[in-house]
């Protein structure tokens, strides 16, 4: 069984140069998450939410809580998220409560919510959907 790894209060870092374009980018249609993104004006952000059941604004960021059967399973999404988010350069704030997961998504570098968040948003409810009746 591999380690656990948990990440807390992880906030975007600046892109390296030569990363490739991610599963995430792709979600959002152009050439890699690490294009320069701009603030979402209010009335997107909330279509965007519209389209995200469970999600909510909370400030100048979006987030969501999921419950897991138990605590395995709940690192199990936090690592699988951490790798994506890591190929796209686009950190979350994650919270782990045993078997909850709290996300908070913000665009550090825009001041706010951007498609970068939605498109996280959209990997993270898909990844937890694969995940089944965990």
């Amino acid at each position: 069984m591999s380690p656990v790894r948990v990440l807390v209060q992880v906030h975007a870092k600046p892109p390296r140069p030569g990363i490739a374009k991610t599963r995430l980018g792709a979600a959002i249609g152009h050439e890699g998450i690490l294009a320069p993104m701009h603030r979402l004006e209010p009335a997107a952000v909330r279509s965007e939410l519209a389209a995200c059941p469970g999600w909510a604004q909370a400030g100048d960021a979006i987030e969501r809580t999921y419950e897991f059967r138990d605590f395995v399973r709940s690192m199990r999404f936090v690592n699988e998220l951490a790798a994506e988010a890591e190929r796209a350069q686009h950190h979350p704030d994650m919270l782990v409560r045993y078997s909850r997961v709290t996300l908070v998504l913000s665009t550090h570098d825009a001041g706010g919510i951007t498609g970068k968040d939605f498109a996280l948003a959209r990997f993270a409810d898909a990844l937890r959907a694969r995940m089944g009746d965990s």
